[in-house]
């Protein structure tokens, strides 16, 4: 069976790649290694995450916050019926992208793939049945796994998903732990340890770095902190975890700080592993066909292509921030590009979400990077508090920052703390996207009352005229 392109992997890059090619008259083959469709995103990830981050703080609002506005509520956890929720989410969401895949013509395969060659991929199913596929271009689109943490000795701390979990075990427990240890304070970590706590569990969070979301705005990561720390979340922050131990139907996790000191010994119900991700191409035999890469990622060129004539990579797979929409754009640029169209992914302007409650969004550069690099900038800053709309809804936590080019008043970054700041972000994105500057952003008229004006003020604040502060 020979094709215009294959594809492994059908996570949100290699999908939509499939797809925009097609769209494009290429014939597809696509090989995913789950039954089914949609990668770790849809499957164990961005999409059963938010269902129960939305359920929880659902929960929570109906616990704590609904009688400040008049509803009288009795509230009771059925989980069981929260991750049937989860699970019709991810059923969804999956049974679409398989339709999607049929509606494009696009011919699937299921079963783990192997390069044998130039322009030639052998599907082994789970059965043990071997299809070889030929195609003009083979693109790498796998995804990525979970980083292994390891001891003071060096060995990986074996996730078995009972006690010592992943990410994938974190969304599928079956009764709330009363004490979380949460190894990591990037944005899986926040994010499942915010779930359980508004569920009623202790969360504990161990960070090696002295700062939550490491890459964030720092003002952004300390007012944030503080913010979760007032939910009940408790911090212990440069600290490393040199061991973990399994006593009894609980564990036990030691750690130590990083400048050195006495270890401690924390126990709790449930440990999640949550210190980031690495690159899958285990079993693609990239090595064997002299594919280079760099530090685990598949090292690419700006048309996405590797070392290797007909090979290409997009997603986790390669440089760039592991998030599901730069992937997706990478695909559709990819596929523009096989059918000589221009395709292009601006990799400045790739916004960032931390779905808890508040959330918390990026776009663009920090205040930090800005320092570093040397570049005046001027910062406009508008708090939620002074928002009309956010005090009618009782969410006036956080704030947007608007950071601007000094000299040119071209927008940089945009940052923003705050309920729906997720969706608030991408005003932001399109106007940095057309080299929009904060005069253009302060200048465009804002319904009111919205939590969108905010965004507005920081960009009038900016030229130090914001009307509301």
């Amino acid at each position: 069976m020979t094709y215009d392109a294959i594809i492994i992997g059908t996570g949100p890059g290699g999908y939509v790649c499939a797809i925009r090619a097609a769209q494009l008259g290429l014939k597809i083959a696509v090989v995913e290694k789950r039954a089914t469709h949609g990668g770790t995103c849809l499957n164990v990830g961005c999409i059963p995450s938010k269902a129960l981050l939305h359920a929880s703080d659902m929960f929570q609002e109906a616990a704590h916050n609904f009688a400040a506005m008049g509803i009288v509520a009795s509230t009771k956890l059925d989980l069981p019926a929260m991750m049937r929720h989860k699970q019709e989410t991810v059923d969804a969401n999956v049974n679409g992208v398989g339709f999607l895949l049929k509606k494009n013509k696009i011919d699937a395969f299921h079963g783990s793939a192997a390069l044998k060659g130039a322009g030639r991929v052998e599907v082994t199913a789970t059965d043990g049945a071997v299809t070889t596929l030929e195609g003009k271009a083979i693109i790498i689109a796998t995804g990525s796994d979970v980083a292994p943490l390891r001891d003071a000795t060096g060995a990986v701390i074996a996730i078995d998903e009972t006690t010592v979990l992943s990410s994938t075990g974190a969304l599928a427990l079956e009764k709330v732990p009363e004490h979380l240890i949460v190894v990591g304070a990037g944005v899986i970590g926040l994010e499942l340890g915010s779930v359980w706590g508004r569920l009623g569990a202790k969360v504990t969070v161990i960070e090696y770095l002295d700062r939550i979301l490491p890459g964030m705005d720092g003002e952004v990561a300390r007012q944030f902190q503080r913010m979760l720390e007032k939910q009940g979340m408790t911090f212990r922050l440069a600290q490393k975890v040199t061991g973990v131990q399994r006593k009894g139907k609980g564990v036990e996790v030691s750690a130590e700080p990083v400048a050195g000191g006495a270890a401690e010994v924390l126990a709790a119900d449930k440990v999640l592993i949550a210190t980031g991700r690495v690159a899958y191409t285990q079993g693609l035999g990239l090595e064997a066909l002299g594919v280079t890469l760099e530090r685990g990622r598949i090292v690419i060129d700006d048309h996405f292509a590797t070392n290797v004539p007909g090979i290409y990579a997009i997603g986790d797979v390669v440089r760039g921030p592991m998030l599901a929409h730069k992937a997706e754009d990478e695909g559709v640029a990819l596929a523009e590009m096989l059918v000589g169209q221009h395709g292009h992914v601006n990799y400045g302007v790739i916004p960032g979400v931390v779905y808890t409650m508040p959330e918390v969004a990026s776009v663009g550069q920090t205040e930090e990077e800005l320092k570093a690099a040397g570049i005046d900038y001027r910062a406009g800053k508008f708090p939620f508090s002074a928002n009309g709309r956010a005090r009618a809804m009782r969410h006036t936590e956080g704030f947007v920052k608007v950071l601007a080019d000094a000299t040119t008043d071209r927008v940089l970054g945009v940052h923003i703390i705050g309920f729906g700041a997720g969706d608030m972000i991408h005003e932001a994105a399109v106007l940095m996207e057309f080299g929009g500057s904060a005069e253009d952003l302060a200048r465009t008229c804002h319904a009111h009352p919205t939590m969108s004006e905010a965004v507005k003020e920081a960009a009038m604040a900016v030229d130090k005229r914001a009307i509301h502060t």
